[in-house]
């Protein structure tokens, strides 16, 4: 591996590259150089210290092992290579040449198959009388995004890096992989229906509970998509790729991308929406789109964000017969409902760190066509010391600057920001006539409602949960609301191990079917990772419900590392495994035993193998 510096928009750009070589498939004596991506870095201003050579130094100090930049540490000393070589090929001594090919092939393959897809993709090309490789194309896009996440065109080209062919066409063509993204959109809801009903039958999914939550993705485009207008000016179609509230703080056009997950973190749908698409307006489209389609067989509990279930899609779920589950602000709520709150009657105290009571309550909400109606839901407020240390902590500098302030308001002068954070506790039936840059702190004095500061404060470390389950233990919702968190693990897999973004395709079609792509590959994942968990299973004690077992990025890099040597004559031997290697191996049922395999053996290894 080595650094490069390429352009990115007319920028210098860091990324960390591995020169590959492939052979072609046609000609085996042929071979291919080409770089593959293994993790791109940044700008270099990000990291430039402004000293004289920076890039050069840069580079001298990742191939002496102690890299500038510390993000790299973890590359060090895997497969360095000078620009040119190649870590596809090996030579024994005496030149004999030894062809390193990709294993996990074995692993993800069955996989494949065993969630439906490779029956799935027949029934398809046979339907729609499809002349590529559709079986083949989705495997290298997918066991691609799992080991090496690049470009459409990139991971085309990585065909003949593992252990056996993926794909069995006559007339290849790298951008068979667009078309196999017209494919993945035109039948998307099939794709997600098998998948679901796969699962259900073979791992008993369950779907009492459903997660719900939406994120973003960026692009390396400056301008948004224009929106489609008729003669009159009004809106036909809307811009896909839109600047909207980034998760990432990033100006660029994103893309909304809404996930649903079962009780085990596993995905069950995805939907996509414009970049500027406010979070709650996507919970009535997604549960339209994708959970009616698959026509759930038992009851379920949605569960979200305060910020995306709102009365539309609480009327909704109750209307079909499910139920939710949300958070709700509590100092967002009236003046009566916070004193309930604060009034320590009936709480009841599990230790001296957490306490909670309830009670049963009638809200009035909107429904999707816009009908006020009233609803019955249990409100569930809590208090924990972990919490409360938190709210503490975050707003720790301005606590300190709202008591000096109280104590010596003509020592130190408020900035206009300062004043924005100060607006709440503000008493509005006095005004300050006062304008500028600056106000002036006496000015403000009279203004400050202590009493607003003193209930900010005693608020501290209370959280609320409404529910549309009125019978259902207190303890119980607490539990299944915090399992929301798991859904961001999920994200941060999807952003930082499968490499979803920068999503380099342009059309809508071809962003939902990388989305929908990116989604089955985090399945597969997930099933790697729950085998590891039935195999070594935590301890008894261990209350963490969703333990992966291993990280995705170890499993990613462990299974890159799964290669055999293959000597000619089909005949075949594995590399040394590491640590993580060996647990999935284990945990797969796999023993590698220090000899020659032949081609027949290893198919019969992985017909052996069971993806549940």
């Amino acid at each position: 591996m080595f650094i490069e510096c390429v352009k990115n928009n007319g920028k210098p750009y860091l990324r960390l590259v591995r020169s590959v070589v492939t052979t072609s498939r046609k000609d085996p004596s042929k071979r291919y150089p080409y770089k593959k991506i293994e993790k791109s870095i940044g700008p270099l201003e990000k990291f430039d210290d402004g000293k004289p050579d920076y890039l050069k130094r840069l580079k001298q100090s990742f191939v002496d092992g102690k890299p500038l930049i510390k993000e790299l540490e973890p590359f060090v000393g895997k497969s360095v290579v000078n620009e040119g070589a190649s870590d596809m090929q090996l030579f024994k001594p005496g030149g004999a040449f030894i062809d390193l090919k990709c294993a996990a092939a074995l692993i993800l393959d069955k996989i494949f198959a065993d969630v439906g897809l490779k029956a799935l993709c027949a029934e398809i090309k046979h339907r729609d009388h499809i002349p590529f490789d559709l079986d083949g194309w989705l495997r290298l896009a997918l066991f691609g995004r799992l080991l090496n996440p690049a470009s459409k065109i990139a991971t085309a080209k990585q065909a003949e890096s593992y252990i056996y062919p993926l794909l069995g066409e006559e007339n290849f063509s790298e951008y068979h992989v667009y078309d196999l993204l017209d494919a993945l959109y035109e039948n998307r809801q099939r794709i997600l229906t098998r998948l679901n009903n796969k699962l259900t039958t073979e791992i008993n999914r369950d779907t009492s509970i459903l997660y719900y939550d939406v994120t973003n993705f960026f692009f390396e485009i400056d301008e948004p998509d224009p929106d489609v207008t008729d003669p009159n000016g009004d809106i036909v179609k809307k811009g896909l790729r839109k600047v909207g509230v980034s998760k990432e703080n990033r100006k660029t056009p994103i893309v909304q991308m809404s996930l649903f997950l079962d009780n085990s973190g596993i995905p069950v749908g995805m939907e996509m929406f414009p970049g500027n698409t406010l979070d709650h307006l996507t919970a009535v489209p997604g549960f339209n789109n994708v959970l009616k389609p698959l026509n759930l067989k038992s009851r379920f509990i949605y569960i979200a964000d305060r910020d995306i279930c709102t009365g539309p899609i609480m009327c909704a779920l109750t209307d079909a017969g499910n139920g939710y589950i949300i958070s709700k602000s509590i100092r967002k709520s009236r003046d009566e409902f916070r004193s309930w709150i604060l009034n320590q009657d009936d709480y009841t105290e599990i230790s001296d760190n957490f306490k909670y009571k309830s009670k049963v309550i009638e809200v009035r909400v909107k429904d999707q066509d816009g009908n006020i109606r009233t609803i019955k839901q249990k409100s569930v407020v809590y208090w924990s010391r972990g919490f409360y240390e938190r709210e503490r902590a975050a707003h720790k500098s301005f606590l300190e600057f709202l008591d000096k302030l109280i104590k010596s308001p003509n020592s130190f002068r408020v900035t206009a920001s300062q004043y924005y954070g100060l607006r709440k506790f503000l008493d509005k039936t006095v005004k300050n006539i006062k304008t500028g840059e600056t106000i002036n702190s006496s000015a403000l004095r009279s203004q400050i409602d202590l009493k607003k500061v003193e209930e900010f404060t005693d608020l501290m470390g209370y959280y609320q949960i409404r529910t549309s389950e009125i019978d259902m233990p207190c303890t119980e919702i607490i539990d299944k609301y915090h399992g929301l968190n798991r859904i961001e693990n999920q994200f941060a897999e999807m952003k930082g191990t499968l490499e979803t973004r920068p999503i380099y395709v342009r059309t809508a079609e071809h962003i939902h079917a990388h989305l929908l792509l990116c989604t089955i590959a985090l399945i597969m994942m997930r099933l790697i990772q729950r085998k590891i968990t039935k195999a070594f299973p935590p301890a008894p004690d261990d209350k963490r419900q969703w333990t992966y077992g291993m990280s995705g990025q170890r499993i990613k890099e462990a299974l890159q590392k799964f290669e055999v040597e293959r000597t000619g004559d089909k005949i075949y031997r594995f590399r040394k495994p590491g640590d993580d290697l060996i647990t999935i191996l284990k945990a797969w049922g796999i023993e590698l035993e220090e000899r020659l395999y032949t081609q027949g053996e290893l198919l019969r290894l992985k017909n052996s193998l069971s993806a549940f």
